[in-house]
C-alpha cells in the first residue's frame, strides 16, 4: 500500500490544469503546490510557526546537506525530520543527486554511483542510489526522491541517452533498496534533457516501475523557456492521471502558472528565499528591488494587495533601511512576504481552476506582472 494517496478534485475546461489534494502520513495538501525550500531543515530565515502563517502546507529538505551535516543518524535519532525540525505537517526530500552535480567541480560519475568532494571541507565522499534510499528513509520524509543524474544544459543526445537510461536503472534500484513504503512515498523522476523522444523514453521506463508518484527533473537548468514548455507538453501527459505530478526547481510565477496549465502539481525552488536575501521581492506588478534608493522615502506596503505580515506592518522605506542596516528582520520580512506571494498565488491558481478560468488568470496575471505569454 502506497504511503500517500492522489485526489483529482477537478480538471480546468480552459486548460489541462488539475486540482487536486495529496494525503500523506503527515497530513494532506492541495494541488497545484509550491513547497519552500528548507534545504538544511529550515526555511532559511522562518520558523515553522511563521511557515503555518503564510499557509505552506509541505516543505522540502536536501538530502545531502543533510547527510552531509549533521547527518542522517542524529536526524534519525531526534525522531526524524518531523521532529528534528519541529514540523507536523508533510516532507518532501530530494535525493541529493542535483547537488552532487552541482556544487562538486570533481565528482566521478560511475554505474555503482557517484564519487563527489564535500563542499564543506573538500573530503571525498561517495554516494549510490540505495545509499540516497537508506539516507531517506533515516530522515523519514513523507515523500522521496530515486536517485539521478541531472545532465547540464545544454547536453549532446548520447549522453542524454545514456545518463536517462542509467537514471531508469538506478531508478530500480532505488525501488528494491526503499524499506519504508508504507510510511514513504518514493517518486520516479523523468530525465532526457531537451528530446522529445528521449522524454518519453524516460517515462515510459519509469511506468513500468510503478512509483506512486512522479517528478520531471533537469528542467529550468538555463534553456530557454519555450523548450522547458514544449518538454512538459509531451512528458506530462505520458503521467498517470491518479498519481501526482512534481516539476522540480521552478518556482517564478509565471513557471508555476504555465506549469499548472500543463497539468503540473508539485512544484519547488529557492528563488523566493535566495532574492529576497538580495532585497529583490515579488509583487503583483512584477519583481521589486526594495533596497533602492527609490524607496528611502516610500511609506506603502511592499505590495498593497499581499496580505502578509511584511506588508501588514511595515513600509518600503522601512524595510530598505533594515536591508542597507545589515539587520537581519530586513531579510526575514523580504522572505516572508515572497514566500507568501508565491503560496497566495497558488491559491489563486487553485480557484482559477475550479472556476475553470486559468487561461484568463494566466493573461490578466502576465499582463500585470510584465511577462510574455509564450
Amino acid at each position: 500500500m502506497s504511503a500517500i494517496r492522489y485526489e483529482l478534485i477537478k480538471k480546468c475546461k480552459q486548460s489541462g490544469a488539475r486540482l487536486g489534494r495529496v494525503y500523506t502520513p503527515h497530513g494532506y495538501f492541495d494541488t497545484p503546490a509550491f513547497m519552500p525550500v528548507g534545504t538544511q531543515a529550515t526555511v532559511k530565515g522562518m520558523s515553522p510557526d511563521e511557515m503555518k502563517e503564510i499557509e505552506a502546507q509541505i516543505i522540502l529538505s536536501n538530502t545531502y546537506h543533510l547527510h552531509m551535516r549533521p547527518g542522517e543518524d542524529i536526524v534519525k535519532e531526534a525522531g526524524g525530520l518531523h521532529g528534528f525540525m519541529n514540523w507536523d505537517r508533510p516532507i518532501l526530500t530530494d535525493s541529493g543527486g542535483f547537488q552532487v552535480f552541482s556544487l562538486s567541480d570533481l565528482r566521478d560519475i560511475k554505474e555503482e554511483g557517484v564519487t563527489f568532494k564535500s563542499h564543506i571541507d573538500g573530503s571525498k565522499h561517495f554516494i549510490s542510489p540505495e545509499m540516497s534510499i537508506k539516507i531517506q528513509n533515516d530522515l523519514g520524509a513523507d515523500i522521496i526522491m530515486a536517485f539521478d543524474e541531472c545532465i547540464p544544459y545544454p547536453a549532446d543526445y548520447s549522453y542524454a541517452k545514456n545518463s536517462l537510461e542509467r537514471t531508469t536503472r538506478w531508478a530500480e534500484r532505488c525501488k528494491k533498496a526503499h524499506q519504508n513504503p508504507e510510511k514513504q512515498a518514493l517518486f520516479g523522476i523523468v530525465q532526457g534533457g531537451m528530446y522529445k523522444d528521449l522524454r518519453k523514453q524516460s517515462a515510459y521506463e519509469l511506468l513500468e516501475l510503478d512509483f506512486p508518484g512522479y517528478a520531471i527533473g533537469g528542467l529550468s537548468v538555463g534553456e530557454p523557456a519555450e523548450e522547458m514548455y514544449e518538454m512538459l507538453d509531451v512528458t506530462v501527459p505520458l503521467l498517470p492521471e491518479d498519481k501526482p505530478r512534481y516539476l522540480m526547481g521552478v518556482g517564478s510565477p509565471d513557471y508555476l502558472i504555465e506549469g499548472a496549465i500543463r497539468g503540473v502539481d508539485m512544484f519547488d525552488c529557492v528563488l523566493p528565499t535566495r532574492i529576497g536575501r538580495n532585497g529583490t521581492v515579488m509583487t503583483g506588478r512584477g519583481r521589486m528591488i526594495v533596497r533602492d534608493a527609490v524607496y528611502a522615502r516610500d511609506f506603502n506596503p511592499i505590495d498593497p494587495e499581499c496580505d502578509c505580515y511584511a506588508c501588514r506592518n511595515f513600509t518600503r522605506a522601512y524595510i530598505r533601511h533594515l536591508l542597507k542596516s545589515g539587520e537581519v528582520l530586513g531579510i526575514r520580512l523580504t522572505t516572508w512576504h515572497n514566500l507568501r506571494f508565491l503560496i497566495n498565488l497558488m491559491k489563486n491558481v487553485r480557484q482559477a481552476i475550479m472556476e475553470d478560468r486559468l487561461l484568463d488568470f494566466r493573461d490578466e496575471f502576465f499582463n500585470n506582472f510584465g511577462y510574455k505569454k509564450i
